[in-house]
């Protein structure tokens, strides 16, 4: 999925809903930087296209509570 299409559905979402979807996003950071410290992880490049949606996530969150 490209960035602009992400961003698009995010924007669609609830601020409960972008909240939740930001806790899985940072488990699943967490999860990726464990696997990479005990060498098991094979796609490094994951880490930091999570770590951009999590700020896009925040992005728009932060979007929304300044438009209310």
């Amino acid at each position: 999925m490209k960035s602009t299409e992400y961003v698009a559905e995010l924007k669609n979402k609830s601020v409960d809903e972008l909240n939740n979807e930001l806790v899985e996003a940072k488990k699943e950071l967490f999860n990726l930087r464990f696997q990479n410290a005990t060498n098991q992880l094979n796609n490094t490049a994951r880490i930091n296209l999570v770590r951009k949606n999590i700020a896009r996530i925040q992005t728009v969150i932060t979007q929304k509570k300044n438009a209310l």
